[in-house]
């Protein structure tokens, strides 16, 4: 166990030096609002960009891969949904911005740093098959619910346009699509540009982590807290149990399966609140899930790593 924190602790110890350096004033707000800015809508999609331009689409766009990870994530978000709703007599609007914690976990800022160390660079294409489908595929769901929730049996009509123009806005969606169609173009990059997107690319999980732990200090888990430990629990615990059991029943190879269950298993990602916050809803959940959802992960992670074959 103490090898396996090892792997772990490192990843969460950047995001406490975030959170100690905003705990102590060393750095404000504004200049961690800016980090991560700067992570998420520059440095985060060059790292996506780069990685889908380089990935082999033949290969890791598995679907017994894809279908095992999105069938647990779906799972999380009909249980957070229905859970808020039917067990803590939440609104439709707030039982929706529940159900995102349990569908959107940290595939990036903690997914992909806790595989790295865990099994290597090389492991991480079917990290990458997964987070290319993750932010377009969590916000056609969640946009989707809400605005459904939002119409209360008005026209729908309307709807697929604002599907698609809040995932258009989304820098990160941005970065995998152009990243795909280099991917499929078959052109080669130039070096030059290449090397440049390389230099950001670098820059990108450490500032997240540093500016994720920044943000983590502003929330408090303050009321609601049986609502919040329910959430948590469908992100860590029954997302990737589900992911595990449907893994297992299609056979998936053992390092799409140990970078499923390690992104299935990860806290939810800040985008849980930025989705409640852009709908006004359960924001309070949302933040406290993250800031709890992401401690617990500390030992959530390390168990089912050492689980995993």
């Amino acid at each position: 166990m103490m090898m396996l924190l090892t792997v772990t602790l490192p990843v969460f110890l950047v995001l406490g030096f975030g959170y100690l350096a905003s705990w102590r004033g060393w750095i404000n707000e504004a200049a961690i609002d800016g980090l991560m800015k700067f992570a998420q809508g520059f440095a985060i999609p060059c790292l996506l960009f780069l990685a889908i331009a380089r990935l082999d689409l033949a290969q890791e766009f598995d679907l017994a891969l894809l279908g095992s990870f999105y069938a647990g994530a779906l799972t999380g978000f009909f249980a957070g949904l229905l859970g808020a709703r039917l067990i803590f007599g939440r609104s439709w609007e707030d039982a929706v911005a529940i159900g995102f914690v349990g569908l959107f976990s940290n595939s990036l800022l903690l997914g992909l740093p806790i595989t790295e160390r865990a099994y290597g660079v090389d492991a991480l294409q079917a990290n990458f098959a997964i987070i290319a489908l993750h932010s377009p595929f969590c916000y056609a769901v969640g946009i989707t619910a809400m605005e459904m929730a939002r119409a209360s049996g008005g026209s729908l009509r309307q709807l697929p346009g604002k599907v698609l123009k809040g995932m258009g806005r989304n820098a990160l969606i941005l970065g995998i699509v152009l990243g795909a169609l280099v991917n499929l173009s078959g052109f080669p990059m130039p070096e030059v540009f290449e090397q440049a997107v390389e230099l950001m690319a670098r820059a990108a999980l450490p500032a997240a982590l540093f500016g994720l732990g920044g943000i983590l200090h502003r929330y408090r888990p303050e009321g609601d807290m049986r609502v919040i430990l329910y959430a948590v629990a469908v992100s860590l615990v029954l997302h990737p149990a589900v992911v595990w059991g449907l893994g297992t029943l299609f056979d998936l190879r053992v390092p799409a399966f140990r970078s499923a269950i390690i992104t299935a298993a990860m806290a939810p990602g800040v985008n849980a609140y930025l989705f409640a916050s852009i709908y006004g809803r359960a924001k309070r959940v949302a933040a406290s899930a993250v800031l709890i959802g992401t401690v617990a992960s500390v030992v959530s992670a390390t168990v089912w790593l050492a689980l995993l074959p």
